[in-house]
């Protein structure tokens, strides 16, 4: 399972009524002026220059990591935990305008993905911080290493080329911001600005380098089942109730034939975060496509949705269903559960000291600021 292998190309449903009627009428469009240009920030960087070669011994000095690491990343690790400790950061101010931008430019898709970039963000955030192993401590989003090969080209990564080409544009308004810190404040605006729950986020995450890259297959595989999930989000970290929770993102994008080679929307309202996903799953009946693509199931009433063989396995397993029903009965809990899963996933990899805050703040939406 793919989870986010997904975003897509824009169509036209029959059953367009019912998606217009899902969409909650606070759905944000062009609410307020594009953000001013960011204010220098040329005595923060004198600051962290002054203190970058004393940080780089003392990260050093007290670095529970081998001798194999590079140097490079070390480097920036110890001007990440030196800006931490004399508090020569940015601030959360500063962080609401990144997040205010990449509001703004997720309604400019035109046709691509049902006229929004945030499934394909939110997919972007995913994968950069999916890849974590708990056991050797290695991959998750700190080093934003789906910058480069052979990561980039990994099968589970095929499209994203489009969500990073669009964060690069924030980049270049914000060259302060690491990618890993702009990547998953992505997520979070996006899931934010669909209308789904608050996600608590925080700073911290620091830009490593190609010897970083992950191995390939850390990424769920959408034709597997039961046992190959667990084996995925269990060497994350995360249980069965988290693993439902965050398979729940399913709610927004869909699947490109040109890309994971599968076909469709989950849902009627793809770029609107509900619990429809859950929902649709127990109450539609689901049938095998018949094409010439991977096994995928499709809605019986309107052939329009899909649900990949993973998606299915919800309503199989007797763990996955129980919190599967529990979420397709009350979006409420689901909003607070997933919330509580994507902080977390999206934290992974990152060490606590490199966090510029103790605890995660919680951002404002645009239409929240226009109040």
């Amino acid at each position: 399972m793919s989870l986010l292998r997904i975003p897509a190309r824009r169509a036209v449903f029959t059953a367009s009524a019912r998606r217009a009627e899902l969409r909650p009428t606070s759905f944000r469009k062009y609410t307020t002026a594009p953000p001013p240009p960011p204010k220098s920030n040329t005595a923060l960087y004198a600051g962290i220059a002054a203190f970058t070669a004393a940080a780089v011994g003392y990260y050093w000095y007290n670095s529970s990591s081998d001798s194999s690491r590079d140097a490079t990343t070390a480097a920036k690790s110890a001007i990440q935990a030196s800006k931490a400790a004399v508090k020569l950061t940015p601030t959360k101010e500063d962080y609401q305008k990144v997040y205010n931008t990449i509001a703004h430019i997720l309604d400019e898709a035109g046709e691509y993905d049902d006229g929004s970039f945030g499934p394909v963000v939110v997919r972007l955030a995913w994968h950069a911080s999916g890849t974590y192993d708990k056991t050797t401590g290695t991959g998750g989003s700190n080093y934003a290493t789906m910058r480069f090969e052979p990561e980039s080209l990994h099968a589970a990564n095929n499209g994203l080329h489009v969500g990073r080409e669009l964060m690069e544009k924030v980049k270049q308004q914000y060259p302060w911001i690491s990618y890993g810190d702009l990547w998953t404040l992505a997520g979070v605006a996006a899931i934010q600005e669909m209308a789904g729950p608050k996600i608590p986020w925080r700073p911290g995450r620091i830009d490593g380098v190609a010897s970083n890259v992950t191995p390939d297959g850390r990424l769920p595989d959408a034709t597997q089942g039961a046992q190959h999930i667990r084996d995925i989000f269990y060497r994350m970290g995360f249980n069965d109730q988290e693993i439902v929770a965050l398979i729940g993102a399913h709610a927004l994008g869909r699947c490109h034939s040109d890309r994971s080679g599968f076909e469709g929307p989950w849902t009627f309202s793809p770029t609107t975060f509900t619990n429809d996903f859950y929902k649709l799953l127990f109450e539609e009946k689901w049938v095998w496509k018949k094409w010439s693509g991977p096994k995928q199931l499709q809605d019986k009433k309107t052939g329009t949705l899909m649900m990949l063989p993973t998606d299915y396995v919800l309503t199989q397993d007797k763990s996955f269903k129980k919190y599967a029903k529990a979420y397709a009965d009350d979006q409420d809990l689901f909003f607070k559960d997933f919330s509580a899963a994507f902080a977390k996933l999206l934290e992974l990899g990152v060490p606590s000291q490199q966090f510029v805050a103790s605890e995660p703040w919680i951002l404002q939406t645009l239409e929240e600021q226009k109040a």
